[in-house]
């Protein structure tokens, strides 16, 4: 279930952040694992998290994904193995907030756009998600919120 898109300023914000380019049906065998080191060097760093995770996509194609993963941080990432100092930017885009598991997310981002088109704005070729709630707060799928924000051109 998405609930009713808008149009936002995002903030732009810091981040550690591990760049992927792998076959989609990678996505469940690398993500985790990327993510958790991730976390593992802000540890090691004395940096907590300031926001939850997300994925950043630089492009859409049907057969990989090219995106970072990453965590916001106040402070500064000292490049360690593949984690590196990234950042989410500002820019104008249209905003919602999918309720459900992430198998849906597709269905979710297919309404996101169709919105956007509706209302005749332009997408950039990159989007990202963030992910509010999800298996570590609980293992009901139902109650998991992700962000998704579609950056817009013009």
């Amino acid at each position: 279930m998405l609930d009713t898109p808008e149009i936002v300023l995002t903030e732009p914000r810091s981040a550690a952040v591990i760049r992927l380019t792998i076959p989609r049906a990678e996505i469940r065998s690398v993500m985790g694992p990327a993510i958790q080191e991730v976390l593992a060097v802000l540890k090691e760093q004395g940096l907590a998290p300031a926001g939850p995770v997300f994925s950043h996509h630089f492009r859409m194609d049907p057969e990989f994904f090219d995106f970072h993963v990453g965590v916001p941080v106040e402070g500064t990432v000292l490049p360690a193995g593949r984690v590196v100092e990234g950042r989410l930017p500002e820019v104008k885009a249209a905003r919602a907030v999918h309720l459900g598991p992430y198998e849906e997310l597709g269905a979710a981002w297919g309404e996101l756009q169709a919105w956007v088109a509706s209302r005749g704005l332009t997408p950039a070729p990159d989007l990202w998600e963030s992910y509010l709630t999800g298996p570590e707060s609980g293992q009901d799928p139902a109650g998991w919120r992700t962000e998704l924000v579609q950056p817009l051109l013009g």
